[in-house]
């Protein structure tokens, strides 16, 4: 469901359609998402804040401030949702909107609004075929506001025509296929890791390296806001994903990492390995603390296993991307490693540029196919780094299925 888990704040104008804003609620409600309604004083004439309370389960808030003169923050409300609607939008709010007039909740909820807003305008038919109304319609378009259709039929003043608020079931599905339309990678699996590994050598020393984490976060976001179904397997990392769709599975050992993978692999359109492996365990594990008592100290060491090599033995429809992080020839050895372990293409960053690798928020990322074709990033903090992953990907699904 496109909506499930949504929190969608629903501004009410004082339009005669506000009415109908008590069914858009529970349709709402009914596809899985959360509903908070901010309203102005003149909707309240003609819908009561009681019965959208209790349709909602939430507080409707009509003012600045409550009743015991609290302030009802604007801003928190609009970082709250996930999209916004305003509905109906009557020629008076659309002329606010249109000139970033901020006197009520509903405008002041909007200016602060980061998040896609749609709205459902609603007036008589001269109004609506006014030249003002189209010059201040053309302006929320060009803004990046969605705009839901009026309809055709009878107005409150008897005439016929264009300037109905689109029914609330009209309104649910429009913002469904706009959502979808906006969703590239709904439906598809999705398996990014992060993170290091932690090889243990006794029950308080590890070995492991200097990953946080944050770059294969930033990936799983990224992937998750196209509508992409995430599942991002976690090593040791304060780092965690903003979206909350993204589904965690914390591991700390290589093994492990690949125990959990495995599975995951197995049923994914997408895996995008960027996890920091350790190569090398200790061959055995003491059981109590070793005791620093003498002078020279040696552990042996044996290779761990390959995760990324492992999936790609097992590789059948799967999109497979792994990463390469090195000191030295870094081109030459991201390429050797894409026919070895089988991999689509590679994300190669150098470990000692500045501003790329471990330990900082910014990434200098090169691409390279399997056919050897290299494609250069400038240095970008790796959020932006995420998103030019992601759009690779989708261009070379969409090459590769041409």
């Amino acid at each position: 469901m496109l909506l499930k888990n949504k929190h969608i704040l629903l501004g009410i104008t004082g339009g005669i359609a506000a009415y109908k804003c008590a069914h858009l609620v529970r349709l709402l409600i009914k596809e899985g998402a959360s509903v908070k309604v901010v309203m102005t004083k003149a909707a309240e004439e003609f819908v009561t804040p009681k019965t959208l309370s209790v349709l909602s389960k939430q507080e409707v808030v009509a003012d600045f401030f409550d009743s015991n003169h609290n302030w009802n923050n604007h801003v928190t409300l609009a970082e709250w949702a996930d999209l916004m609607i305003i509905a109906p939008l009557t020629a008076n709010t659309l002329a606010k909107l249109a000139t970033g007039v901020c006197d009520n909740i509903v405008t002041a909820c909007y200016l602060s609004a980061r998040a896609k807003v749609f709205v459902a305008p609603a007036m008589d038919l001269d109004m609506f075929q006014h030249p003002t109304t189209k010059r201040n319609l053309e302006t929320l378009h060009l803004d990046g506001l969605r705009i839901i259709p009026a309809e055709h039929g009878e107005l409150a003043s008897g005439l016929m025509g264009e300037g109905r608020m689109a029914e609330p079931e009209t309104i649910v599905e429009f913002i469904k296929k706009q959502l979808q339309a906006d969703l590239p990678l709904l439906g598809k699996k999705v398996l990014i890791n992060a993170g290091p590994t932690y090889e243990a050598i006794d029950p308080v020393r590890f070995i492991g390296n200097r990953s946080s984490g944050k770059m294969g976060v930033c990936i799983a976001d990224a992937f998750a806001r196209l509508g992409a179904d995430v599942t991002l397997v976690l090593g040791p990392s304060n780092q965690m994903p903003s979206e909350k769709s993204v589904s965690i599975k914390r591991i700390e050992s290589a093994e492990e990492m690949l125990a959990v993978c495995e599975p995951l692999f197995a049923e994914c359109d997408i895996a995008i390995l960027s996890a920091a492996v350790a190569d090398y365990k200790p061959k055995t594990v003491s059981n109590s603390k070793i005791k620093k008592k003498e002078s020279d100290f040696s552990i042996e060491l044996i290779k761990t296993v390959d995760v990324l090599e492992q999936l790609g033995k097992h590789k059948k429809h799967q999109l497979l991307v792994g990463f390469a992080l090195e000191t030295d020839h870094l081109i030459d050895y991201a390429k050797e490693k894409i026919s070895r372990k089988n991999l689509d293409f590679i994300i190669a960053n150098s470990a000692t540029e500045e501003g790329s690798g471990f330990g900082v928020d910014t990434n200098k990322i090169t691409i390279i196919d399997k056919h050897n074709k290299l494609n250069q990033f400038e240095l970008k903090s790796k959020q932006e780094v995420a998103e030019d992953i992601v759009s690779f990907t989708l261009n070379y699904l969409k090459f590769s299925h041409a």
